[in-house]
């Protein structure tokens, strides 16, 4: 009688990345991965004890492919911009990973590599040490809120896409100026959520670093 086979740790973050694909955090089960790889749940809980270490650690290998080939450069200001577009980009491609990591964070080695990355850019800035872990915090939720909200837009579907737009065309363009005199106003200036997204990145990053920057004696 042939054995079950064993599968490594990589090939079921492989096919647990696959399956997050098409579904998300909420729906997905260490049950649907075991049914996706042709094995029983419990052989994969040998890798990891539930479902949301599992996770983590499909959220950190897409830290870990942003960070490949990352050699830090320019000012401290460069490098943290240029390590958050790469963070950016790398969840772009997976969007549904995005949404993981906003909401179950990650602790692996990619984790400890944009870590060290944006500590050391804060402190190159001339921060004081008693500072660094404050901006630091404040810059990585910055970066968690944008990119897992931007990726959210990213997951819609085309009929879903056009839906939505529908329903801000009818809530904006349609406002009553006697009820609401400022959007009636602005209407015919005001961008959806999904407009425009890499420039608003920038620009409420830039903000954050002229924020840190302004506290440095």
């Amino acid at each position: 009688m042939t054995g079950r086979r064993r599968w490594s740790t990589e090939e079921i973050l492989d096919t647990a990345a696959e399956v997050l694909r098409t579904s998300d955090a909420d729906s997905f089960s260490v049950r649907k991965l075991a049914a996706a790889l042709g094995t029983d749940s419990s052989s994969l809980y040998r890798h990891f004890r539930n479902k949301t270490e599992l996770l983590r650690a499909v959220a950190d290998r897409i830290l870990l492919a942003a960070m490949d080939g990352h050699h830090p450069d320019g000012d401290w200001k460069q490098r943290i911009t240029a390590l958050a577009l790469r963070l950016r980009e790398a969840f772009g491609e997976q969007p549904q990973l995005a949404a993981v990591w906003g909401h179950y964070g990650s602790g692996g080695a990619g984790s400890r590599l944009v870590m060290e990355e944006l500590m050391q850019a804060l402190r190159a800035s001339g921060l004081p040490d008693e500072e660094v872990p404050v901006r630091y915090h404040r810059t990585v939720i910055l970066l968690v809120s944008l990119i897992s909200s931007e990726a959210g837009i990213s997951t819609l579907t085309p009929k879903e896409y056009e839906q939505g737009m529908e329903q801000f065309r009818v809530a904006v363009l349609g406002a009553d100026p006697a009820h609401f005199p400022a959007l009636a106003h602005f209407a015919r200036d005001i961008q959806p959520l999904g407009a425009d997204r890499r420039a608003a990145f920038e620009e409420i990053l830039a903000a954050q670093l002229a924020h840190i920057e302004a506290r440095i004696p």
